[in-house]
């Protein structure tokens, strides 16, 4: 060293300095690219995103090479810098040149470099890829060795290197990356990949037409009435029973039906050779596993049925793929209801309206976790079918039932109370259950 200039061992460390930002740099940057867009690019043939992505595969090894030049870069540098300030400034200068190679080091090699890998990751990570894919070659045996040591530490631990990490996306997750990119995908296709992932936490249960709104054709009825619910009918596929939709016979296509009434061949025989198997599903069902079924086995409709083999509603395709698009342009004629606002701020609802639907059309938040309508949920409220006036206040919802027939709830007038007002109504509370 003594024979070599002053001026040249400044050169060399300036060099040395860059190498130690490139380092620093690039370990910063790949260890921040977006493993998804990186396998992306990959599968494009993009040749930098091969290198890193054959490069993460094993992190260790990566990390040892990035590590082992930029501790002997530091270290040589700092070597190079103490021969030149004692040539310069004599032996004194070694408590100046801590202060001052530490802050050269942290700034020019370690935070600036760091700051732009972190804004440009792919444009630095890639550049580095090409680099150190050989360079892992040729120094292979050093990282080895390092890695060996560093590994066996780590299993004393019970961390194994080999085991990798699986970038795997929960449902969650998901979610919140779908919120962080809406404005690069339209609300509506954002708001439809929501749905979908909701769909296996919602059960057909919670979309079904309840059975007493399922509208079939009773074999037993008169020849008359029957031929008038099949050319009047509004759906295509129709359950067929005897007497109770609890005898069920099976599911008529109207659509065949319809040609034998054109031709005058329409009736009671010919409606039951064209009777096809009925389908039944439990009641608990997510829906991402029922339409998967509805693929797998042809169906477009399916019976629900609870544990005891109860009828307790129909569920069909266009049902789920509402909950994923949204109500289609004709409305389903069994599932329609009517919100009415008023002139004092409150809404007049149909009692037999789904949760679920009220929901959505107004963005509120009645509770979903116990029953499906409206109805239903005054009356598990309440525990007691209520007289028109009864009013009571669910999750600040304050509803009051305008009228009632055959132990249900037919209208409800239902006023969402503002946060300022939920105190001072939680004080009546426990008189708003009777009037």
């Amino acid at each position: 060293m003594n024979d070599i200039s002053t001026d040249i061992l400044l050169l060399i460390l300036f060099l040395l300095i860059l190498m130690s930002a490139f380092f620093s740099g690039s370990e910063t940057a790949l260890m921040t690219l977006n493993r998804y867009r990186l396998k992306h690019l990959a599968d494009e043939g993009h040749r930098g995103a091969k290198l890193a992505s054959r490069l993460l595969q094993r992190p260790d090894r990566l990390l040892g090479l990035i590590l082992l030049g930029n501790n002997f870069v530091n270290i040589l540098a700092t070597a190079l810098a103490t021969i030149i300030f004692i040539r310069v400034f004599g032996d004194a200068s070694i408590a100046i040149l801590t202060i001052v190679l530490t802050l050269v080091v942290l700034i020019f090699a370690e935070v600036t470099p760091k700051t732009l890998a972190a804004l440009k990751p792919e444009k630095v990570a890639f550049i580095a890829a090409y680099l150190y894919t050989p360079l892992l070659k040729i120094l292979y045996p050093f990282v080895w060795m390092i890695n060996a040591i560093a590994n066996r530490l780590l299993a004393l631990f019970g961390v194994h290197a080999s085991e990798g990490k699986t970038e795997t996306l929960s449902a969650d997750e998901f979610r919140a990356v779908v919120h962080e990119t809406k404005h690069f995908i339209p609300d509506q296709h954002s708001d439809m990949l929501l749905r979908i992932l909701d769909l296996e936490d919602t059960s057909v249960e919670d979309i079904m037409i309840p059975r007493n709104e399922i509208t079939g054709i009773d074999l037993t009825d008169d020849w008359k009435n029957i031929e008038r619910q099949i050319t009047h009918s509004l759906r295509t596929r129709v359950p067929v029973y005897h007497d109770s939709i609890d005898n069920i016979v099976g599911v008529l296509h109207l659509r065949k039906v319809l040609h034998l009434l054109a031709r005058g061949e329409l009736n009671i025989e010919s409606v039951n050779s064209l009777i096809r198997k009925a389908y039944f599903v439990p009641a608990g069902t997510s829906l991402t596993r029922q339409l998967l079924n509805f693929q797998k086995k042809r169906r477009r409709s399916a019976l629900v049925v609870d544990e005891y083999g109860s009828i307790q509603g129909l569920v069909t395709l266009e049902d789920i793929l509402e909950e994923i698009v949204g109500s289609f342009t004709t409305d389903s004629p069994t599932r329609n209801f009517d919100i009415r606002p008023q002139e004092d701020g409150s809404y007049l609802i149909d009692g037999g309206a789904h949760i679920r639907e009220i929901n959505r059309s107004m963005s509120w938040a009645l509770p979903l976790g116990g029953p499906k309508t409206l109805n239903g949920l005054i009356l598990e409220h309440l525990e007691m079918i209520p007289e028109p006036g009864t009013s009571v206040l669910i999750n600040n919802y304050s509803i009051e039932i305008m009228r009632t027939r055959n132990n249900t709830v037919q209208t409800v007038r239902i006023r969402p109370l503002a946060e300022k007002d939920e105190a001072s109504d939680q004080h009546d509370e426990q008189n708003e259950d009777t009037v």
